[in-house]
């Protein structure tokens, strides 16, 4: 029998060779470090840049008012829950921010998680399971189709917003459950799903549909209720609805809101809800106070339509390719990896932020610069980006 320092260990030259490739293939990663508060003008590798690639659409991240309601939770609750929801861990500061939500999308209910992937995972393993079907877009989140390969139902998946594609994979599913699920704003490409067909053809094939409108929430809609709302949807089409609370209203875990009777199921039966620590109660009353500002400042998607504007306009004067995405996601597909690392190099030169995007985060061929702007950006400072666009991306 082997001995303790033999038995299990890595090949760690297996483990060099394999990293080496992914240099080569210029696919390597690296971490950058953040200094201070988000912004759009970071200090980022102890250097100040213009950054146009968080997820923090509204600039609620570091709002003053957001700050202060964290502080106060912490004051009040400490600064961890200590427990699952089902054990100690569920405050009062959770009870409101889930009605709140709940009240904010015109659900009766509402459920907190401590990220998006465990809600997405926690969802799907709930309610299908071995015997039912799970029917994906090709570019959903990883989130979605890592939790349809756990949840133990057969995936099939379709190609990107075709909704006849769709219709055939619902109709091929004849037993057990059948639940089609999909982002509402895609987090590389920045399109809409098209839910009111995806809503049609569920109907038809009796399908419960699902939709991960973690981009889409505080952005898009009256209030800025989502997908779901923009495209004038309910909870009769749309059953399952997913929003992430660290990308719009700024501060971090996730929810799912729906009828009682998904919820109570979801309390019993959701896996990554049961078995996780809560959520620190303070991070609960800071989105409280960010879920205000996001309902009741318009201005901020106002000025993001504005920007959204600005920035595809100069694109288009550039003769750079123009994704079709009307939200803050903004992809400049430039195919080839180390054409992308190119262009983010020489935006990092001139003091500018946006990451080269490559697989496995895209298919291959599809590498880009994912664009995203934010309420906090001023029209100077897309001019500024568009110039370094133009100067280093600009077909010649």
């Amino acid at each position: 029998m082997p001995g303790p320092d033999h038995a299990y260990t890595l090949n760690p030259e297996a483990l060099r060779a394999a990293l080496e490739r992914r240099r080569r293939d210029h696919l390597y990663r690296r971490r950058r470090v953040v200094e201070g508060p988000q912004g759009v003008e970071p200090t980022v590798d102890g250097r100040r840049v213009l950054a146009f690639c968080s997820n923090d659409y509204l600039g609620l991240a570091s709002h003053p008012q957001v700050i202060a309601a964290w502080q106060r939770g912490a004051a009040e609750y400490g600064v961890g829950s200590a427990a699952s929801h089902l054990i100690s861990g569920h405050s009062r500061a959770h009870y409101m921010l889930e009605e709140e939500l709940a009240d904010w999308l015109g659900r009766p209910r509402a459920l907190l998680y401590s990220t998006g992937y465990m809600a997405n995972l926690g969802v799907l393993s709930a309610l299908l399971g071995p015997g039912d079907t799970v029917v994906e877009d090709r570019l959903d989140h990883a989130s979605l189709i890592d939790a349809g390969r756990l949840s133990g139902a057969q995936i099939r998946r379709y190609a990107h917003a075709d909704v006849a594609a769709a219709r055939g994979q619902l109709a091929r599913a004849r037993e057990g459950r059948v639940l089609l699920a999909t982002d509402g704003v895609f987090s590389m490409d920045g399109d809409l799903a098209p839910l009111v067909e995806l809503a049609a053809a569920c109907r038809h094939e009796r399908a419960w549909l699902m939709v991960d409108d973690a981009h889409g929430l505080g952005v898009l809609g009256p209030e800025g209720r989502g997908t779901v709302a923009l495209q004038r949807l309910g909870m009769a089409q749309v059953p399952v609805l997913m929003g992430t609370l660290g990308k719009a209203l700024g501060t971090f875990g996730a929810f799912v809101a729906g009828d009682e009777i998904l919820i109570e199921t979801l309390i019993q039966c959701s896996r990554s809800y049961i078995y996780t620590t809560a959520l620190p109660p303070a991070s609960a009353q800071a989105t409280r106070a960010s879920l205000g500002l996001a309902r009741e400042e318009n201005w901020r998607r106002a000025h993001l339509q504005s920007l959204l504007a600005r920035y595809r306009s100069g694109l288009r004067e550039l003769g750079l390719p123009l994704a079709d995405s009307a939200t803050p996601i903004q992809p400049l597909v430039l195919a080839d990896a180390q054409r992308v690392l190119h262009c983010s190099a020489g935006l990092w030169e001139r003091g500018i932020l946006v990451p080269a995007i490559r697989p496995p985060s895209v298919p291959r061929g599809q590498a880009r610069l994912r664009v995203t702007l934010s309420a906090l950006h001023q029209e100077h400072q897309v001019d500024r980006l568009l110039e370094a666009l133009g100067e280093i991306c600009a077909p010649v």
